[in-house]
């Protein structure tokens, strides 16, 4: 976006910097955000927020990757820390703990969360966000959530995640891919588990449902391997390569668009994906060396992924298409990881990333899409009905 552009969406966080409510005036207040959270001018929020309700803020805190979206890897924990120019405590939400406790909501009012989540169940904002309803509605503190766009806009796929595969990566009983703002997640969420919290939306204005692209605002990156808006959307579907053994790209400059092993033969596995998981993309074949992680410093085969037409491509269908693909066209080539994977140690990373344990299997087995996908119509139908009430924007 052009610096003397206007944007077409204003989010929460701009709404609240432009006209400061007038009930958090008195209020004490923490911050969940990291470097993502900025206005169209790149003002980061706790400054927007200070400048709005100057003193109010009284602790932050920060998610998975850190409060400087510096932590490269899961399961790479954030320490506490103090802020350099407000001086408050910097609170870590993915170290000894994942939700906040007492003692750190004991000093503030309302909990302002400004995170930049990417559509995708398994993209754990969402379930620090879940876990601060959950302790806001213990401890009596209020929550505002900092609407923004959900950057690949309105959609769902995926099975709807069973209680029995609840972890770190799934906290709510949703798709992996879910169509929603954060802000319609957290309604969703606090009607559906009959929280006594006081939430509060400060709902974009502009949005209609659409892609990022829609917006006229500036992509930051909101964790250190989704640097692009093309990484946001295949990650819905691409995420389920961290729970086998093939590289999800990361070591690469272009993580999740990238991915393969070694041994690999594009062509071999190209001549097995059904046409109709390619809708909207192009599988482009290469050769890449990871410089760190899975096969870091090995040579190995596979594709990236071109998204050429946003609003027809399916990024689940598309990685489900792909593992079949690959198991019929050089079986064994990829396997099941095994744990621990985000603070689980004994059921399969693969099962929690997907939510359909039997799904898994078929994967494994190569079995057709539609098999796959015929699993999941009914809960995406009763997902739509689910959400009515919590919807925000328009459904594009």
């Amino acid at each position: 976006m052009p610096a003397d552009a206007e944007p077409r969406v204003n989010t929460g966080l701009m709404r609240l910097a432009a006209e400061p409510p007038e009930r958090l005036g008195k209020a004490r207040l923490g911050l969940l955000c990291n470097p993502a959270a900025v206005t169209a001018d790149f003002t980061p929020a706790w400054l927007a927020v200070q400048r709005a309700l100057p003193g109010n803020i009284k602790a932050l805190f920060g998610p998975q990757h850190g409060y400087l979206a510096d932590k490269q890897d899961n399961m790479v924990e954030s320490q506490h820390s103090s802020h350099p120019h407000l001086g408050v405590p910097v609170y870590s939400l993915y170290g000894e703990t994942r939700r906040p406790t007492l003692e750190m909501l004991a000093h503030i009012d309302v909990l302002l969360v400004d995170l930049v989540d990417v559509g995708c169940r398994v993209y754990t904002f969402f379930s620090t966000l879940v876990a601060c309803l959950e302790e806001c509605a213990a401890r009596g503190k209020a929550l505002w959530v900092l609407d923004r766009p959900n950057p690949i806009g309105r959609g769902e796929e995926g099975p709807i995640l069973p209680e029995e595969l609840f972890s770190f990566v799934g906290a709510h009983d949703m798709p992996l891919r879910h169509g929603l703002s954060l802000g319609e997640l957290a309604r969703l969420v606090a009607a559906e588990r009959g929280l006594d919290v006081e939430l509060e939306v400060v709902a974009c204005e502009g949005w209609e449902g659409g892609g990022f692209e829609t917006t006229g605002l500036p992509w930051v990156m909101p964790s250190p391997n989704m640097p692009a808006l093309d990484t946001a959307r295949v990650y819905p579907g691409q995420v389920l390569l961290e729970g086998t053994s093939l590289s999800e790209g990361r070591g690469t400059t272009r993580p999740f668009e990238v991915f393969g092993a070694p041994g690999l033969v594009p062509e071999a596995v190209a001549a097995e994906i059904e046409p109709l998981a390619l809708a909207g993309c192009r599988l482009r074949p290469l050769g890449f060396e990871p410089t760190f992680h899975k096969y870091a410093a090995q040579s190995c085969g596979g594709f990236q992924v071109h998204v050429t037409t946003p609003a027809a491509f399916r990024p689940v269908r598309l990685t489900c298409a792909l593992l079949a693909a690959i198991s019929r066209a050089q079986p064994g080539l990829w396997s099941l990881r095994e744990p621990p994977y985000e603070y689980e140690n004994q059921r399969r990373p693969l099962d929690l990333l997907l939510g359909d344990a039997e799904a898994v299997d078929l994967l494994v087995a190569g079995a057709p899409l539609a098999e796959i996908e015929g699993r999941w119509r009914e809960g995406l139908k009763e997902w739509r009905e689910r959400v009515t009430g919590v919807l925000l924007y328009p459904e594009e």
